[in-house]
Parts: C-alpha cells; sequence; structure tokens
C-alpha cells in the first residue's frame, strides 16, 4: 500500500544509493511512497516567507527540471518548497518531500500540507524521514533534515533566503557533501535575497533557470525551451501580458500600467489565466505563465 510507512534500513537494497555516500546518513529511512534505489535528483529550497517573485521563479525553474526529468527534491515546508513540489506535480514530474517529522497523518509539518503530501505519495513520489512515525519536528530535527535533501541530491538550489536561513543549513550540507549548490539573485535591498547573494559570493553557481542548472549538471537532459512567446487575441490581452513582461503585479498595478477600464482587466485576466497564459500567485498578483 502506498499509504504505509516502510522502514528501510541502510543495507536494504532500496535504500537510495547515493544518500550512503554521504557522512551520517541515516541508518533507517521511514518513506511513504514510491522510493527508488537510483535516480537524478535535484533540490529546490528557500525561505517560507517568499515573495511573489520567489514564487514565480521557483514554480518556473522547478517545473522545467521536473519535466527535463529530474526528481525534485524539497521540504514541505511553506513557501519555496511547497511551490517547488507543485510545479514538479504540475509538470507530471516526480517529487520527493524529506520531512523533520515522523510520517504518520497528526506529526506531518506544516498541516496545511497535507493534501500535498498525499498528492506526492499518488503522483509516483514519496515522503521520506528518518523519524519514527509519531515524532514532532523541533529545532533540532529540521537543520538535520536538511542533510538528507542535499544528500538524496545531485545538487541545490536556493531560491530566496534570509542570511538566517534554514535553507543555507542545505546549502552548507550540499558543500560539505560535494554537491553543486546554485543561487537566484533578487533584488539588492530585499532581505529575501541576502542569503542568496551571499551564496554566490562563496562561489555558488548564479542560476537565472533551468538550463543554467542542467548545463552545470552535463546529464544530457533536453532543456526545456526558456524564449516561450506568451502573446493575447486581443489588443487588451496584449496590453496586459505586455505590462506583466517584466514581473508579476498586483491587479491595481496592471490597470494602472495598461490604462483599461478595471472591469476589461478582471474580465481579460479571468480569461487569460483560463487559457493558461498567465498564473494567479495569490493575492491579486499575477505573472507571467512561461511554462
Amino acid at each position: 500500500m502506498l499509504n504505509e510507512i516502510k522502514e528501510i534500513s541502510i543495507k536494504d537494497g532500496a535504500y537510495p544509493k547515493i544518500l550512503k555516500k554521504i557522512k551520517n546518513s541515516p541508518k533507517i529511512l521511514y518513506a511513504k511512497g514510491k522510493i527508488l534505489p537510483e535516480e537524478n535528483c535535484f533540490a529546490v529550497v528557500g525561505t517560507r516567507l517568499c515573495s511573489s517573485y520567489g514564487k514565480q521563479v521557483a514554480l518556473e525553474i522547478a517545473g522545467d527540471l521536473a519535466e527535463a526529468g529530474l526528481t525534485i527534491v524539497s521540504g514541505l515546508a511553506p513557501g519555496i518548497d511547497t511551490f517547488s513540489h507543485q510545479a514538479a506535480l504540475e509538470s507530471g514530474g516526480r517529487t520527493i518531500a524529506v520531512l523533520g517529522t515522523g510520517l504518520d497523518e497528526k506529526s506531518i509539518y506544516p498541516q496545511t500540507n497535507l493534501k500535498l503530501a498525499e498528492k506526492i505519495i499518488e503522483s509516483g513520489g514519496c515522503l521520506i524521514s528518518e523519524y519514527p512515525p509519531g515524532t514532532c519536528g523541533s529545532k533540532f530535527t529540521f537543520p538535520q533534515r536538511n542533510r538528507i535533501i542535499s544528500g538524496l541530491s545531485l545538487g541545490v538550489l536556493v531560491i530566496e533566503a534570509k542570511q538566517k536561513s534554514g535553507a543555507l543549513i542545505t546549502a552548507e550540507w550540499a558543500k560539505k557533501q560535494g554537491r553543486k549548490v546554485f543561487a537566484v539573485p533578487g533584488p539588492i535591498h530585499s532581505s529575501n535575497s541576502k542569503g542568496c547573494h551571499y551564496l554566490i559570493k562563496q562561489g555558488a553557481w548564479l542560476a537565472e533557470n533551468a538550463n543554467d542548472i542542467l548545463k552545470e549538471l552535463n546529464l544530457g537532459l533536453s532543456e526545456p525551451s526558456s524564449d516561450r512567446q506568451v502573446t493575447g487575441e486581443t489588443l487588451e490581452e496584449n496590453l496586459i501580458l505586455n505590462s506583466l513582461k517584466e514581473e508579476g503585479l498586483y491587479i491595481d498595478k496592471i490597470i494602472e500600467k495598461t490604462k483599461l477600464p478595471p472591469q476589461k482587466v478582471v474580465s481579460c485576466l479571468v480569461i487569460l489565466e483560463i487559457k493558461g497564459k498567465i498564473r494567479n500567485l495569490g493575492n491579486n498578483i499575477y505573472a507571467i505563465n512561461t511554462r
């Protein structure tokens, strides 16, 4: 049964081979869903309190990496982790959530992501933890699980992180494990950019898109097209799409930039979202869907 919690010893053939190679690899793993001993995994992590920019980047890059054939690994936390898992699922790819709690329903954190956890399992992915059922999360368990996120992966991408951040702990584990570290740059005045810029200064690869990562990994995977042109079918749709070329915008800003009547903007946004040309990032902030 997919929803049964399996106990996997490091001596078991199902134990991920890449994880065996790190120092202090867990002697026992608990898994829910489909666990594979060999696959190409890549971690995408970041702040829980992400901006619309961070959300858009996570959806684009994690989605493209999953489409290229990588299994997306993250921590099921709110923010960047959540959007990375969602992007993989939307792309029809595989994703793994590494938890700092037990895998039983009552222990999973955050409880708001229980449905996402179910979708991950149903889609052929899995939940992994080194902690037995009934274990609640703590200040110790979450940083410790980060070594598993990086240990399972060929590399780690950090999207938005403050200077003191769990994502930077994951990046530090990755360096110790000989994994490649990537970071997405952001606005210089944003506290969410500080961690990523620090990593870049320390030698992390700067990543603007999935192709930057795929080229560096050199796995021979097909690179997704990053130059998809999104055009509308009416003058009003094109005005709105043009206003979103640089960044996601709040609906009031779209009205201001296009100078269209508010009701017209609202109706066009609904149509563009249905057509899959834009996506609602939440709180009435819209961005072009480049995938």
